[in-house]
């Protein structure tokens, strides 16, 4: 940066994990100005081939830099946009004694360390920011004086909308309940709440002392209607969010939902089940999960061809098949059809990385562990979403294997926040497992 600046604006520096995690992240703070330290443009490289996300990612922000690129990158910067800072790419600086003292490898974390106690030095009339995903890093940077920061701007805010979704309501009109049971609706005059900001597809659990029902507030009629409990392809809802997950899961007006919650609570199976329900609906159903590799180790490491290789990531899936295909005989019609599926390519159980680039249109997609992809992956997989689809993400916010994940900031979350109150979709977050009493008192007490 050639010249020092008079105004108040911050310096944020940003590191690789940033990028990766999303490539738009450098015009998304405001008036002030970024630094990419040139190391990080090194670690890019190594992620540009491939076909996972974090490979999109890395590629579309060198394409974006390339574009924003010229000589002044190196000095003055260039301008970011209306309103925005500039961007600068800060070339490799060396190790203060404050970080010989602490650190005795020259790794990438420790040369952006080094990149970021120069810029903090050289403008010392401004507030210097490091931004990673990394906490040791951010944890490292604090004890050289610096201030460092998670990258916030997809960050939920308010992490209780995860736990909504279901609201109960005791001491409720019993005339109303009444009126439920009779007619199947009431009208928002006989709701003690007001239903127009954000509730739509709601659900309730209306209870007195003698009585209880179960609702949802449709957006279309503006009315609430009584939720009755169904079945799909042999799975009877065992608990009320189960049951409102199923009216979500086979309702063709919603055409979006998340469901959340801990292992054994059903949502995948709940979620395969309505699809082959309504299989008549949809030209294919797609059940996927991204692939998280098992202790840092790449997928190659592992023995086989390609199926032998994914079979281990897959094996949650088919385990939820192979419940329902429990539920009848053999010889059933219900088993063929589920494996003439198969054959037809009707039914395809696979890594979420080998359906990129794949039609959506008329399709039941399933996204399975959703809370390990980023904001960006769920954007991206939704805008491919065609006409006739509908998309089901489902996953666990507590059991996050991503390292750059957390509650706040993982894409299930994300989509849950911004879709909140949205026509086409419901979110339930199913709180009681029912895999066994065994698997049930483990996941609270473990």
């Amino acid at each position: 940066m050639a010249t020092k600046k008079k105004n108040t604006s911050k310096i944020f520096i940003v590191d690789t994990n940033v990028l990766l995690h999303d490539h738009l992240s450098i015009f998304n703070f405001q008036e002030n100005d970024v630094i990419i330290p040139i190391v990080v443009l090194e670690e890019l490289d190594k992620f540009k081939k491939g076909s996972d996300q974090i490979n999109f990612q890395a590629r579309e922000f060198v394409r974006q830099l390339d574009q924003l690129a010229g000589e002044k990158l190196f000095t003055e910067g260039v301008d970011l946009g209306p309103d925005k800072g500039r961007l600068f790419i800060a070339t490799g600086k060396n190790f203060p004694q404050v970080m010989n003292d602490s650190f005795s490898e020259k790794t990438p974390d420790h040369r952006i360390l080094a990149i970021s106690l120069h810029v903090k030095e050289q403008f010392s009339d401004r507030v210097t920011i490091l931004i990673s995903k990394d906490i040791n890093l951010r944890m490292k940077a604090k004890s050289l004086g610096l201030k460092s920061e998670d990258y916030e701007s997809d960050k939920v805010k308010n992490i209780e909308v995860l736990h909504k979704g279901v609201e109960t309501y005791d001491n409720f009109n019993i005339e109303a309940i009444e009126k439920l049971y009779k007619s199947g609706t009431i009208d928002q005059s006989d709701f003690p709440m007001n239903l127009e900001e954000g509730m739509a597809n709601h659900y309730f659990i209306l209870r007195n002392s003698s009585q209880s029902v179960l609702a949802w507030f449709d957006p279309f009629s503006k009315t609430i209607r009584r939720v009755e409990k169904q079945a799909a392809f042999g799975i009877e809802p065992r608990n009320a969010e189960q049951t409102f997950s199923l009216n979500a899961l086979l309702n063709p007006d919603i055409k979006l939902v998340s469901l959340t919650g801990k292992a054994g609570t059903g949502k995948t199976l709940l979620a395969l089940a309505a699809a082959l329900q309504q299989h008549k609906m949809y030209k294919q159903i797609l059940l996927a999960r991204p692939i998280v590799s098992l202790s840092n180790r790449d997928i190659g490491f592992l023995p086989g061809d390609v199926k032998e290789k994914i079979g281990p990531y897959m094996l949650p899936l088919f385990d939820n098949l192979a419940v329902i295909k429990n539920r009848f005989s053999a010889t059933s019609k219900e088993i063929a059809q589920i494996e003439e599926m198969q054959k037809k390519d009707e039914l395809i159980i696979t890594p979420l990385a080998y359906i990129r680039g794949r039609s959506l249109s008329d399709a039941y997609f399933i996204i399975d562990e959703a809370q390990n992809l980023t904001p960006h992956e769920v954007k991206t997989i939704i805008t491919r979403a065609g006409e006739g689809s509908k998309l089901i993400f489902t996953g666990d916010i507590h059991q996050i294997d991503s390292p750059y994940l957390d509650m706040q900031s993982n894409g299930l979350a994300y989509l849950t926040d911004k879709m909140k109150g949205q026509d086409l979709f419901a979110h339930v977050n199913l709180m009681k497992g029912e895999r066994s009493y065994l698997a049930e008192l483990a996941s609270n007490l473990l």
